[in-house]
């Protein structure tokens, strides 16, 4: 635990309020040994890249040792790293390099579940009914004469049954892939084990936890169990009393956390939960006596339209004052079609079929998708609290719809019968080079085929190119840090499909969602997110930052 002799200054106590946190998936980052996957070296040697590039902090997606069931969230060992990622020497490296060039580092807590093969859940499996092993899971006597039908009807995100029967008949619980057993947070040995994982990495100099969902947690294990066969998404009450979701008692667990571990730190640790609860509910997670901040995936799930977006920042932004919280803002992450390429297909498309369809029908506009992408996160950048990024966005990369069949690694795939290919198309490996046998991600081919595409979007064909989407990136962010000021903006009167607003010492943003231009206000033009110059007129699909002269 780290002891100071004076207080932490705000700006360390509340880094977090407005940062810039890069996600990385750290098997798709970069190669340092040739064996096709990133690793914890392969990141600490681009560190410099990211300091360049302008990020505040650095978020790690699991590197824990995982048979990876489900991407690595499945996790065997809380407190290692995994042996084809790196060793917690190579972590330790990894945070030094960080904390050097002035980066905070950010770590996934997966809370809910183990692996199957984490030790517990294996010594559970050679335990007996009712031994303190299966205690910390949560296993059930089945229904029916011989107890062949599952405890319950609730399903897992994965498809079918939430529950898998064990040699003895009895079953255990997985809201997810069946290798993923879940907790039993009524357990005090698996509260204490958490608190222990939390303080292992925070000594290690982590500064911040993103918790997986966070919203599962606790659950009503009454017996007879209550029906729920719906997922999250679906109908949960906001009085906090569904069986499995967003339950009150959830908070409790979280303010333990914040008690017992975060504040206990100097300066305090910080954690964002990825809650899937009710939207009125979600700020609750985010409060100082718990994580800090949540998710909100609204901008994400947004249409590309000025209403739609502004009716979801200024639902966020209230949301996170209620809380005392700051909001958060993410377009792309490892789990979802980038940006780039959601905005560039019909507005409603079936992006599961899509990308059965190997991105052939509808076609995609590529050029419109990046257009919007840009302009999008212009503004995403000039709002009020924290924003997300997640690798590769930077250089304005498309989601890979064509990996072949035979080369999937996402288990959906499988999972669910053939019928979804899953993420990996986010999940490709960056390019760092036009050139080479993985575009210089490492020296060999790289774990997910790169399409040729990459050649032309690598960082080497963007570095210093003007008008290149590193380049915007690269400037926003030094933009964005010496122009931030308080939590707060202004909505100023603009077009129809026009976003004007202004934040604390006259820095303004204007979007133009439409296709046609719109007036350009007055100011000092600073970036645009057009590749060719802004003028006279605020082109279709476009975001400025400007500033404008003070009133005499």
């Amino acid at each position: 635990m780290t002891a100071a002799n004076s207080a932490p200054t705000s700006h360390d106590r509340d880094w977090w309020r407005q940062a810039v946190v890069y996600q990385v998936y750290p098997r798709s980052f970069a190669d340092s040994n040739g064996d096709g996957i990133g690793d914890l070296p392969g990141l600490t040697s681009r560190m410099d890249y990211l300091a360049d590039l302008g990020v505040d902090a650095v978020w790690l997606s699991p590197f824990y040792p995982s048979a990876l069931a489900d991407g690595g969230y499945d996790v065997a060992d809380y407190r290692d790293v995994a042996p084809e990622l790196g060793t917690l020497a190579d972590f330790d490296a990894l945070v030094a390099a960080a904390k050097a060039r002035g980066l905070k580092v950010v770590v996934d807590i997966v809370p809910n579940h183990t692996s199957d093969l984490h030790v517990w859940f294996q010594e559970a499996l050679a335990s007996p009914p009712g031994s303190a092993a299966r205690a910390r899971y949560i296993f059930r006597d089945g229904l029916g004469p011989d107890g062949a039908e599952p405890p319950s009807d609730w399903i897992s995100h994965f498809g079918g049954p939430a529950w898998t029967r064990v040699p003895d008949g009895q079953w255990y619980c997985h809201l997810f892939a069946p290798e993923q057993p879940d907790l039993d947070w009524g357990n005090p040995e698996v509260h204490e084990d958490f608190l222990t994982t939390l303080r292992f990495w925070a000594d290690r100099g982590v500064d911040g936890y993103r918790v997986d969902v966070a919203h599962a947690l606790a659950k009503d294990l009454s017996e007879p169990l209550r029906s729920k066969p719906t997922l999250e998404d679906e109908g949960v009450p906001l009085d906090g009393t569904d069986p499995l979701y967003d339950r009150d008692e959830v908070h409790e667990i979280y303010a333990e956390w914040r008690r017992e571990v975060f504040d206990r730190y100097d300066p305090p640790r910080t954690a964002v939960a990825e809650a899937f609860a009710p939207s009125e509910r979600r700020a609750l997670y985010a409060r100082p006596t718990e994580l800090g901040q949540a998710f909100n995936f609204d901008l994400l799930k947004a249409d590309f339209g000025a209403e739609d977006f502004r009716t979801v920042i200024d639902f966020c932004l209230g949301e996170a004052e209620r809380a005392g919280s700051s909001t958060t803002w993410v377009l792309s992450n490892h789990d979802v079609v980038r940006h780039a390429t959601r905005y560039g297909l019909p507005r409603g498309v079936d992006l599961d079929a899509w990308l059965m369809g190997e991105g052939q029908v509808p076609p995609l506009d590529e050029a419109q998708g990046l257009r919007r992408a840009r302009a999008a996160t212009l503004l995403m950048l000039a709002l009020p609290g924290s924003s997300y990024l997640y690798q590769g966005e930077e250089l304005g990369l498309h989601e890979v719809a064509d990996i072949p069949l035979g080369a999937l690694q996402d288990p959906i795939w499988l999972r669910t019968l053939n019928t979804k290919k899953g993420r990996d198309g986010a999940r490709v490996p960056l390019p760092w080079s036009d050139e080479g046998a993985s575009y210089g991600f490492g020296s060999g081919a790289a774990w997910l085929p790169q399409p040729a595409a990459f050649s032309r979007t690598a960082v080497s064909a963007q570095r210093g190119a003007a008008g290149s989407t590193l380049e915007l990136y690269t400037q926003a962010l030094r933009l964005r840090r010496t122009l931030q000021g308080p939590e707060s903006l202004t909505w100023l009167p603009a077009g129809d499909e026009v976003l004007h607003l202004e934040r604390p010492g006259g820095w303004h943003c204007v979007m133009n969602f439409g296709s046609d231009p719109a007036p350009l206000p007055e100011g000092q033009l600073l970036l645009s997110s057009a590749a060719a110059p802004v003028v006279d007129q605020l082109p279709g699909e476009t975001t400025v930052w400007l500033t404008r002269p003070r009133p005499a």
